[in-house]
Formats: C-alpha cells, structure tokens, sequence
C-alpha cells in the first residue's frame, strides 16, 4: 500500500529557516576561527561522502542554499538538479556563478518533503542539514520514504546526533531556557539519538554504507552515506 506523501509546506519551512541560517553566516573572511576551521571540515567530510557514495553523475541538492554547488560540481560529469522553493529564492546565487559551474545546475521548483520526480530519477540525494530540524519520528520518516522512492542508489545527509560533548552540553542548557528564542520561533534544531535514527533509515529501506563526525566525541554534526536497498 503506498505511504501518503509529506505536508510539503511543514517540511519547506524547516528548510526555508536551514537556509536563512545559511545566508546570514559570517563571509568566511570574517568568521571566527573555529566557525572558519568547521566550515573546511564540513566540506571534506562532504567530498569523503560522495567518494563513499561513488562519485554519482545525476544528483539532487536539497540543501536549499546552493552553499555546496561549487563542491558538487567539482566533478566533470556530475549535473545537479538544485530544489529550490516556489518563491525562486535559488535563482539569484544561481545567476551570480561562473557559466561553467552555473550550466551544470538546473534550479527545478521542487518541494524537499514531495519531490515532483519519478521513481529512481536521481543516482542520489544530497541533503545538508535539513533533517536536524524535522523534530518528529513521523515526519522523519515521511521525508525518508521520499528520498528512497526518488533515489536510485544513495542518499547522503547530515544532521546533529548524540553521545557527544557537545549534545550533552546542549542538553544542560536546554532545560534552563525558553522554547521560544527571542525573535519568538520556536527552537526546533535538536540531536537525534543515533540508535533512533539509524533504525528509522533501515526501516525505509536503506543500509549504513559510513558516518562522519566532525569531531568524534565532541561536535553534534555527523554525516551518513546510504544505500537504498531495492
């Protein structure tokens, strides 16, 4: 019996608050040291993903910022299909890249929780950050079911997990502050158990090829590589 496709108005707000903490971070120039120093660790462990992944020629990029393009299309045959929201939000940073890198990457207006593609359109799904705020087991799951119908072969994704320095520390803080930050959003980025959610990517219908951690032991931020099982 086919499982009911996700809200995608809840699932694109998440990724819409994703990629205004992407657009509003520090110019790499004047970020801090350790802001600058995670940035280039993020994107090696990136790199290692998608070599993890075997190099994939088709993928789709759900990271909602276009952040990642110039990594992706580092590779000569790879075409990125980049989703971007009904507002158009990508066509702007599309249209500033170089023509090479820019000819490579077709902005589709595509919804990260109902991807308006077929069965097995893409060799792969790349998704950075996204999932860190999809706070429930429900809709986790609906937006894994998604990935896995339009995947061909793998998904890489990243997202904070526990058992870690950092998510004991954000735990601590958590139970002396408000659930409303002072701009009045709800707070909704959360770490994961990692039992948990590598149970719910075997329950879809996907097998662990590797994790990365940022920092083992210490940073939240970890990225898995996985293969859809058919």
């Amino acid at each position: 019996m086919p499982q009911p496709r996700p809200k995608p108005f809840e699932l694109d707000s998440a990724r819409a608050t994703y990629r205004e903490r992407s657009e509003t971070q520090p110019h790499p120039r004047s970020a801090s040291v350790g802001s600058r120093l995670a940035a280039w660790r993020e994107e090696r462990m990136a790199l290692q993903a998608l070599r993890i992944a075997g190099e994939p020629n088709l993928m789709l990029d759900l990271c909602g910022s276009g952040r990642f393009w110039p990594l992706l299309t580092r590779h000569p045959n790879r075409l990125v299909l980049a989703a971007d929201d009904p507002a158009g939000q990508l066509a702007q940073p599309h249209s500033a890249k170089p023509a090479e890198m820019a000819e490579r990457i077709c902005v589709l207006p595509i919804s990260a929780g109902a991807i308006d593609l077929g069965e097995n359109a893409v060799d792969s799904i790349f998704c950075m950050g996204l999932l860190q705020r999809i706070e429930t087991v429900d809709r986790r799951l609906s937006m894994l079911r998604e990935f896995h119908r339009v995947s061909r072969d793998t998904l890489i994704l990243s997202l904070w997990v526990d058992g870690n320095y950092q998510a004991w520390r954000r735990k601590r803080s958590e139970r002396r502050r408000a659930p409303i930050d002072p701009a009045g959003r709800q707070r909704t980025r959360c770490a994961v158990s990692r039992e948990q959610i590598e149970a719910e990517f075997r329950s879809v219908g996907f097998n662990i090829l590797s994790h990365l951690d940022l920092l083992p032991g210490i940073a939240m931020l970890r990225v898995y590589v996985l293969r859809k099982v058919p």
